[in-house]
């Protein structure tokens, strides 16, 4: 079994209810929405097996997996799930939420784009729910999202630093107001790690 990985790093997650751990983060190729925001080339990849994954990431003194994209969910079946846990390996996901999230994942992060209600519909719930939002954007109710334990916004980041600073203004004044949600900020890129 085969895998297409668009990128394989070893880094500290930079968003939402875990940020600041050491991870694996395993992106893989492809999305069935292709947003425009994104950060992953969905078409490019390497064709990598099971083992070959593997002994790459043996090599990182941590055992927390993320699985990203793109939408790893196209590619990741229970099959590529056990044969991780076999190998000692805790597994996170990062989705959009348009396919079921398996019940072997020890971390679930859905994160849906436009209508969002389709989420709900596939996963009932999830650890943590991670809305990217930019400046004007029609947040929804959380009672059409999964059941979460973290509801958080994350502003998008654009190349001008402008319209981020907008994003972010615009995400904490509606957390003033609405609670229930929490700021994520994509550390990562504010400190300039992978």
């Amino acid at each position: 079994m085969n895998l297409k990985v668009n990128e394989l790093f070893y880094s500290l997650q930079g968003e939402g209810g875990r940020t600041g751990e050491a991870s694996i983060f395993i992106r893989l190729s492809d999305c069935n929405l292709r947003c425009d925001f994104c950060d992953t080339s969905f078409d490019s990849g390497e064709e990598l097996s099971l083992d070959e994954i593997l002994s790459r990431i043996q090599e990182f003194p941590c055992k927390w997996i993320i699985w990203t994209g793109g939408e790893p969910t196209l590619q990741l079946t229970d099959e590529v799930l056990l044969f991780f846990k076999r190998n000692g390996y805790k597994q996170a996901i990062e989705s959009n939420g348009c396919f079921h999230l398996s019940e072997l994942l020890d971390y679930t992060v859905c994160s849906p784009k436009g209508d969002v209600e389709y989420a709900r519909n596939e996963n009932r719930k999830v650890n943590e729910v991670r809305l990217p939002a930019r400046e004007g954007d029609k947040i929804p109710s959380i009672d059409i999202l999964p059941e979460a334990d973290i509801y958080c916004l994350s502003p998008i980041f654009c190349p001008d630093m402008e319209s981020t600073k907008r994003n972010i203004t615009f995400c904490v004044e509606y957390i003033k107001r609405n609670p229930v949600w929490k700021l994520s900020l994509q550390t990562h890129k504010l400190i300039g790690i992978e």
